[in-house]
């Protein structure tokens, strides 16, 4: 494309996770990005200021691939116990689908998101939020007794980190996983759980 007055943000990011498929986060520069789209640089940088501002964009949208389908999990109806299983287990099985179905970028784009600790960070807060809303809502029906949901979000996503948290790809494939999953979510939430007085 050589007019660069139709040149978007998004054109650009589907454009930039390609040349990041081809030459990983380390060797991806905007002019290889400028070069796929046959625009200039500067019509990249028109639209994002630095390769850092690219890179963060492009690792805020990867992870919003994630967090994004989990809201409908977060704010839906039903007991709120039976949403945090759920949840959990949705997030285990997208970064573990992932993985498995492209794991050439699964790893390029880890080695972004630890690259961008912007984007991570506002990742870590949006998962941390959607967990205490839903450990909010077991408090208000009585399902669950927590002082703060806030502090109990961050703490389940801390204590799953084996099941969602790149890091631990490794042994994803490990038979057994679902099921340690389901301990470990049971052992949480007998913790949560409302216990008469």
């Amino acid at each position: 494309m050589s007019d660069a007055t139709a040149l978007t943000a998004d054109r650009i990011l589907d454009t930039a996770e390609e040349v990041l498929r081809r030459y990983g986060p380390a060797k991806a520069t905007v002019l290889d990005v400028a070069r796929a789209l046959s625009v200039s640089h500067g019509s990249v940088y028109r639209h994002f200021a630095s390769k850092a501002a690219l890179r963060e964009a492009v690792a805020e949208r990867w992870l919003a691939r994630v967090s994004t389908p989990l809201i409908d999990v977060a704010t839906g109806s039903g007991p709120a116990a039976e949403r945090l299983r759920r949840w959990l287990a949705e997030l285990s099985g997208t970064k573990r689908r992932m993985a498995r179905e492209d794991p050439e970028l699964f790893d390029n784009f880890h080695q972004l998101a630890t690259l961008s600790e912007g984007a991570v960070a506002n990742h870590l807060e949006v998962l941390a939020g959607q967990l205490s809303l839903i450990v909010a809502d077991g408090v208000a029906t009585g399902e669950f007794t927590v002082p703060d949901p806030a502090v109990a979000g961050r703490a389940l996503l801390q204590a799953t980190a084996r099941f969602h948290h790149p890091s631990h790809r490794p042994e994803w494939d490990e038979p057994g996983l679902d099921d340690d999953l389901d301990a470990v979510v049971a052992l949480l939430l007998d913790g949560l759980r409302a216990r008469p007085r």
